[in-house]
């Protein structure tokens, strides 16, 4: 039989893995001090740009001679930018475990045809990074964004590698302590753990990757959307808030207003224990119930934000169906939104609990994801 229905709700029911949950204090009103209708190259709107740039090194502890830049079209165009721009000079090693690292093999072996050897683990597995070859350049994502599994640590990664390590970190940026002297080019989007807009990306470059932009020249045509040297230097405008493209002012006030807010629950330490806060409620869920599971098989590999999770039920005989069904209730009683599996992903749900979303709220949700199971069994 299905359980009662309960009693208490989310308050905010918001659980999408991107565009994410705004912080908790998050209000229109205080972006009213964005530079609307004003050049974004006059003196206000850059040092909105520089702002956004230099507070992010300070609360993701990027070192003082690693460049930060604010590039178009999310974090999609930022590692592309990296691929395209960077890639080429030595073969690559391309490492993916879910759809988005599947997708830049697509760009290495079908658009930049190089050198390359692919590395690749099922949904739920990762990849042995100490296999890999460094003297290569390694392309991964840290945290699978679809699969809900993330590199438990950069320790494997040498120092002295002599290739370059290029990371998609959208999943990861301000829930993990990024290991800078093992990253040569870093990427993110705003709109995951700080609950930012869409369509800006980030892109961060240590010096050995810098070295590589001035010296080496890749053999394909470069977009200028994707150029960051101009006579074999690098054009250090774009890392002082001189954007290559129209950025939109209040979308940077936005990602502004996050970075306060992360300021103000402690940083980096307090964004991730509240991460973590979050993944161990769905755990405790998850241990007290046997017919749900991680997709992560291994405990040191899941990601605390985007959490993916399969039904194990031997009674469930169209797990598509059945897992969307229960998304589908669950959104119609306005307690969880958007908790859908990945469409390339299997059967599950993916609930976001990255620092914005409040444990409180993944408390009160999930006796209803009880309830909608229930429910749907019966049905």
């Amino acid at each position: 039989m299905a359980t009662e229905r309960p009693a208490a709700r989310p308050v905010n029911p918001r659980f999408s893995s991107g565009p994410c949950a705004k912080p908790p204090t998050f209000d229109l009103t205080k972006l009213s001090d964005a530079p609307l209708g004003r050049s974004h190259r006059a003196a206000e709107g850059k040092a909105k740009l520089l702002a956004a740039i230099e507070r992010t090194r300070e609360i993701l502890g990027v070192p003082a001679d690693y460049r930060i830049g604010i590039v178009p079209a999310s974090d999609t165009g930022a590692f592309e930018m990296a691929m395209w721009s960077l890639l080429g000079a030595r073969p690559a090693e391309m490492v993916a475990w879910e759809s988005f690292g599947a997708g830049w093999v697509t760009d290495v072996a079908k658009q930049l045809r190089i050198e390359h050897t692919v590395h690749t683990a099922e949904y739920g597995e990762i990849v042995d990074m100490a296999a890999l070859n460094y003297d290569n350049d390694v392309c991964f994502t840290w945290n699978g964004t679809t699969s809900g599994v993330r590199i438990p640590s950069g320790d494997v990664i040498p120092a002295g590698r002599k290739g370059l390590t290029l990371c998609d970190a959208t999943s990861a940026a301000f829930a993990v302590d990024l290991p800078w002297d093992k990253l040569d080019v870093t990427t993110y989007s705003w709109q995951k753990v700080l609950g930012g807009e869409a369509a800006h990306g980030m892109l961060i470059l240590s010096p050995r990757a810098v070295e590589r932009l001035e010296s080496y020249t890749p053999p394909w045509p470069l977009p200028k959307i994707f150029r960051l040297t101009k006579g074999g230097k690098l054009i250090e405008g774009i890392f002082t808030g001189a954007t290559i493209n129209t950025p939109s002012m209040l979308c940077v006030e936005d990602y502004l207003l996050a970075l306060d807010w992360a300021e103000a629950v402690d940083g980096l330490p307090g964004l991730i224990t509240r991460a973590d806060a979050n993944t161990a409620a769905v755990a405790a869920f998850v241990e007290a119930h046997d017919w749900i599971d991680f997709l992560a098989r291994d405990p040191a590999t899941r990601s605390n934000t985007s959490v993916c999770l399969k039904f194990t039920d031997t009674r469930i005989k169209d797990g598509a169906a059945f897992a969307k069904a229960v998304a589908t209730r669950l959104a119609d009683e306005g307690v969880a939104l958007d908790i859908g599996a990945y469409r390339d992903a299997p059967p599950g749900l993916r609930i976001w609990c990255g620092a914005t979303v409040e444990t409180a709220d993944i408390e009160a949700m999930l006796p209803w994801l009880a309830w909608a199971f229930e429910t749907e069994i019966s049905a």
